[in-house]
């Protein structure tokens, strides 16, 4: 079973309006309402890949309820850390063209729900055979709590996938304790070391070389249209995928997050796994809806990508 952690979940509402009007009334007649957060949707996309999973997190209030009405209604398994504090609402609101949000902060946890949460995911570890961790940290915690549960992984033996960013990504990777696998994309990657975002396949060898990258079995360097360049142990691989109609791109990284994970999970071979992850963000991109994967049409682009081992 795979695990699926969202530390700060919400409500993603969809305004679409045809023109957006400032300081004047816009009315919306079709709204959108999904449980939203990045853990959220690879729990989604790897229950579409009919691989067994369980997601969770911290959620509050009626929002936090909603959450849960809809995970079960997908049938997506769940047990969150419930607090009484509101869970937050992300809102897009969609228009000429353009998407503008107003995104809440959510709730600020205290430190004892910080443990309560961290003695929760160790009891729902006994089940799991890989973990994923995927988004932003609630306020409160410290930007070292992804690193406390990558260590509470390695203690059981279980492997974990960590997509996050910015400090949060850097306290995970200073620690002796590494995950199995990350995803940064190429800008995340020149964040975490300092460097511009441009770079060839001579630069990113050099860059996934780096110290801060040791103990690291998979590194998957997203690339948008351009596919993936990876470090798996000491071998790097290009990964180059066809050209599609891209309907919303919103979400593919968590979607090749959820195929890499499942893929994993099952012990696929290297070229496998790779493929997997980049069908799944594909097929993401490809549908209206965030976190969503048209499953028959798997086979077809599994078979369009392309995996090139780089001497």
């Amino acid at each position: 079973m795979i695990l699926a952690v969202t530390m700060n979940p919400s409500v993603d509402i969809s305004y679409p309006v045809e023109r957006f009007k400032i300081d004047v009334v816009n009315r919306v007649e079709t709204v959108r309402k999904t449980a939203g957060g990045k853990g959220l949707n690879v729990a989604r996309v790897i229950a579409q890949m009919e691989e067994e999973v369980l997601s969770t997190g911290v959620l509050g209030g009626t929002i936090g309820d909603y959450i849960v009405q809809e995970l079960n209604e997908s049938n997506i398994p769940n047990d969150f850390l419930r607090i009484k504090k509101e869970s937050r609402n992300c809102i897009a609101i969609l228009h000429e063209g353009m998407q503008t949000e107003i995104l809440e902060s959510g709730p600020t946890l205290s430190k004892e729900e910080g443990v309560a949460f961290l003695e929760k995911f160790e009891c729902l570890l006994t089940t799991a055979s890989l973990v994923t961790i995927s988004g932003s940290l609630p306020k409160g915690l410290p930007t070292h709590f992804y690193r406390n549960m990558v260590e509470i992984c390695s203690h059981k033996g279980k492997p974990v996938v960590v997509d996050t960013s910015g400090e949060t990504l850097k306290q995970v990777l200073k620690h002796e304790k590494k995950p199995f696998a990350i995803k940064p994309n190429t800008a995340e990657l020149s964040q975490l070391l300092g460097l511009d975002a441009e770079a060839g396949i001579i630069d990113l060898k050099q860059r996934l070389n780096h110290e801060i990258f040791k103990g690291i079995e998979w590194i998957v360097v997203s690339m948008g249209d351009k596919g993936a360049f990876v470090r798996h142990g000491h071998d790097y691989y290009q990964v180059t995928i066809p050209r599609i109609d891209v309907v919303n791109p919103v979400g593919s990284g968590d979607a090749t997050v959820a195929g890499l994970a499942v893929a994993l999970n099952r012990n696929k071979t290297v070229e496998s796994v790779l493929k997997t992850a980049m069908t799944t963000g594909m097929l993401n991109t490809m549908e209206a809806i965030t976190g969503f994967i048209n499953i028959n049409k798997f086979k077809q682009y599994f078979d369009l990508v392309k995996v090139e081992k780089i001497d």
